[in-house]
């Protein structure tokens, strides 16, 4: 099955095109993938129409740019990268993501963050151990580690969709030692 809109080859059960986005269902006509104001001639709708004609010039949105030799956008490496640290380790040593700036900065950002999370709440625990016998004191670490916790998780969401934009977004301290590290 081709895609009426970009030519791509679809699999029958697919309900969208891989490439564009197109839905592909049965009772989709050709003519209704491109809308008739923006000035497209229309296609035959035989099969083998498809697969000679190249696609109309700005049919549906450009896809965001792509990693040489991987399906993942710079934008969606980098978002990836604060998944876990995992992913992380994973685009500083694959070759297509580890020559790239924004996501390797995003990469170490995500490391350094779990680790000064880490660091954090380690800290925040032996604190809290120790001051556990002291009545008012001991009570008052567990709203603080609350908070710690509470703002470890808005700045990784903040880096999340900061890095989803393609943004180079630093964090304060941990931002100039991502920077440092991936070379910019």
């Amino acid at each position: 099955m081709l895609c009426p809109v970009c030519s791509n080859q679809v699999d029958a059960q697919s309900a969208f095109c891989n490439r564009c986005g197109t839905p592909m269902t049965a009772s989709a006509a050709p003519e209704a993938a491109v809308p008739p104001s923006a000035g497209y001639t229309t296609v035959p709708p035989s099969a083998s129409a498809y697969a000679s004609a190249p696609p109309p010039a700005g049919a549906g949105y450009p896809p965001p740019p792509l990693v040489a030799g991987s399906g993942l956008s710079n934008n969606a490496a980098s978002a990836i990268a604060y998944i876990t640290i995992i992913p992380a380790i994973i685009f500083l040593v694959l070759e297509p993501y580890n020559r790239i700036p924004l996501v390797r900065f995003h990469a170490w950002q995500s490391i350094a963050l779990t680790g000064a999370a880490i660091v954090l709440h380690i800290v925040l625990t032996i604190c809290g151990l120790m001051l556990h016998f002291i009545p008012l004191i001991g009570l008052l670490l567990f709203p603080i580690h609350m908070l710690v916790s509470l703002a470890i998780f808005v700045a990784w969401l903040i880096c999340i969709l900061k890095a989803s934009k393609g943004e180079w977004y630093k964090l304060p301290v941990i931002g100039e030692f991502a920077a440092s590290q991936a070379g910019r």
